[in-house]
């Protein structure tokens, strides 16, 4: 009896501390890229380059996000995710320290390792949870959403602050969420004496089988993933400059950004409780592309009244969409490969649709000079999120 109530408890512990660690991996998956967004107009003034140069700083991340996110689920099945998920957190921390570096060049090559790095999380984690906690899933997926888009937020709101004690600049500023990181390998560190397979069992193997590219609900839920992406990277990016062309100071900027991201918490932990105990998500997804519509007009009215609801409506959405895409993985498989797949296909495709957002809207804004017909862009993207969305919900399993 004493020796299964160790056991018991020794599973309990390890327990605990595979979610800590997961945690601390996923508070790291955002805060590198929303530590740019309010210091854009500083780094495009000290570089010297046009805003559609600096929407770059944005798309890299999401082309490293498309082009990797196939291969990570194989290259996790190859070695482990366990030593996958090391392994990208320390090309993350090379990128960022690269990335402080100043000089167009290094800014470019540290934000593409960046890319690399948080694509290995954003395709492994969702798989990783249905494997490691198959009866808590939306519980699991809630809690990792919230601590990510956390220090998302305070990464948004204390990049400015940070550049300007003393010598920081912008360089340290991006610099010291690095430490992020290294708290992070320290506590995933003891994961790598674990190994999680993801392709032991027959059942499993037959999974693989499973072709993604061909199946008209896996590219109902990567469309629906690419808009909502694109919903959220482009505001990361335009949305200070877009403040501070309405009378905000840079500093107030970064904190209406940083409100977009605290707006995220809420519906990123209560919507995957909700869509896990329901059979059809489709008014969850259409609601998430009215909320958008709603956000987007609210921009465009110009009214001072009206954008901080405007701010708060689109961080709303922002946290729905991303934390549906990461349920319709889970939901729409039968099973952690499956889901892995799904995950790999939808971030792939989904993030080469979004990293149109940030140039093109950047574009649009140096061939009008207004930020009216980038604003206009984003409501259609936000109808075609409400359709993906009611489509993606429907109650339906790949196989």
């Amino acid at each position: 009896m004493t020796l299964d109530i160790q056991q018991r408890k020794t599973k309990e512990q390890g327990a605990f501390l595979l979610l800590a660690a997961i945690l601390l991996f996923a508070a790291n998956l955002r805060a590198p890229l929303t530590s740019v967004g309010s210091l854009v107009p500083t780094i495009r003034d000290s570089l010297g380059v046009s805003n559609a140069a600096i929407g770059i700083i944005t798309t890299l991340p999401l082309l490293a996000f498309a082009f990797i996110s196939p291969f990570a689920p194989k290259i996790a099945n190859r070695f482990g995710m366990e030593k996958t998920i090391f392994l990208s957190m320390i090309i993350l921390f090379i990128g960022m320290i690269i990335r402080s570096i100043t000089g167009v060049g290094t800014l470019f090559v540290g934000t593409a390792l960046i890319g690399i790095a948080i694509a290995f999380g954003n395709v492994l984690l969702p798989g990783f949870i249905k494997m490691s906690f198959p009866l808590k899933i939306g519980i699991i997926t809630g809690l990792y959403t919230v601590v990510m888009n956390i220090f998302g937020g305070l990464a948004s709101g204390f990049s400015v602050p940070l550049s300007n004690i003393g010598g920081f600049g912008w360089q340290g500023a991006l610099g010291a969420w690095a430490i992020l990181v290294i708290i992070a390998l320290i506590l995933w560190f003891p994961q790598l004496h674990h190994s999680t397979e993801t392709s032991t069992s027959d059942s499993t193997k037959k999974s693989k089988k499973t072709n993604m590219w061909t199946s008209f609900t896996a590219w109902q839920v990567t469309i629906f993933m690419g808009f909502q992406s694109l919903m959220f990277y482009t505001p990361m990016t335009w949305l200070p400059e877009i403040l501070q062309a309405n009378g905000y100071s840079p500093s107030e900027a970064g904190w209406m950004l940083s409100l977009m991201q605290f707006s995220l918490i809420p519906t990123t932990f209560v919507m995957p409780i909700i869509a896990d105990k329901m059979n059809k998500q489709k008014v969850l997804g259409a609601l998430t592309g009215i909320i958008f519509i709603l956000g987007v007009l609210g921009l465009l009215s110009g009214h001072p009244s009206l954008i901080i609801i405007s701010v708060i409506m689109i961080g709303v959405g922002c946290g729905s969409g991303f934390s549906l895409s990461m349920m319709f993985f889970t939901l729409r498989t039968k099973d952690g490969y499956d889901a892995s797949e799904l995950s790999g296909m939808a971030q792939s495709f989904g993030y080469l649709l979004a990293a149109l957002g940030p140039v093109l809207f950047g574009s649009l804004h140096d061939l009008t000079g207004s930020w009216t017909a980038p604003l206009f862009l984003l409501l259609i993207i936000s109808i075609f999120v409400l359709i993906t969305g009611w489509l993606s919900g429907r109650q339906v399993t790949i196989k």
